[in-house]
């Protein structure tokens, strides 16, 4: 099984060569392809640096599009059976890429979560943060009868067929919920598994703001409707 992980990036000049050498060093991935938004804080320098070492990748946007940008790029470009998105600001770990694994792997799933509020380690922060993010995925689940636990979850993972023929047009940060609607819509079976967390706050340079939850609840509900 070929595993593709994407790491979407802007301005994260600081984590970017250390998230690369943590996803390295699991010794999963086939290939790490990383996605250049725009940055401007010299992160794409060191990309270029990395690009051809080993088992990476490097993409560029010419200009920041968005998150959900960079991931559609990412999408396109990997070439494993199974794809892994990747945050680039070391909020989640690596090393759970086993569990995240285990049921596609054991063929009991088409797509696994990596959810935070299963129990897994993570740091006590951003309370209301935390609350924003249950409400999305209580209205996710009232909307499309599920019994997720983290809609917004960063660790989504999937075997390719998933993403074959469905459109996929977020630029932002409404990736998540585009993504989870499609996914529940065509009746994909989705396992969660615990991971850990370490989120940083808005002083360390935590990008997703509140405007990003109304445009998620947006996306939630024209694509119970519309694909």
């Amino acid at each position: 099984m070929k595993l593709s992980v994407i790491i979407p990036v802007y301005n994260e000049v600081a984590s970017i060569e250390e998230i690369v050498r943590r996803v390295q060093a699991t010794g999963r991935a086939s290939e790490i392809v990383v996605v250049d938004d725009g940055s401007t804080d010299g992160t794409r320098e060191v990309l270029a640096r990395l690009d051809g070492q080993g088992n990476v990748r490097v993409l560029f946007h010419e200009k920041n599009r968005g998150k959900g940008a960079a991931i559609r790029t990412g999408l396109q470009a990997a070439q494993g059976d199974v794809l892994l998105i990747q945050d680039a600001d070391l909020e989640y770990d690596p090393r759970d890429y086993p569990l995240l694994l285990r049921p596609i792997e054991e063929g009991i799933a088409d797509v696994v979560y990596g959810s935070r509020f299963l129990g897994g380690p993570r740091r006590a922060v951003m309370f209301w943060h935390m609350v924003a993010n249950k409400l999305l995925t209580m209205l996710t689940n009232i909307l499309y009868d599920t019994i997720l636990s983290d809609m917004e979850t960063g660790y989504k993972v999937f075997r390719r067929e998933v993403i074959q023929d469905m459109p996929l047009r977020a630029n932002r940060f409404d990736f998540e919920p585009e993504f989870t609607a499609k996914v529940l819509k065509r009746h994909y079976r989705i396992f969660e598994v615990p991971i850990s967390f370490n989120p940083r706050d808005y002083s360390q340079g935590k990008k997703i703001k509140l405007r990003d939850a109304f445009e998620a609840v947006w996306t939630l509900l024209k694509y119970r409707f519309v694909d």
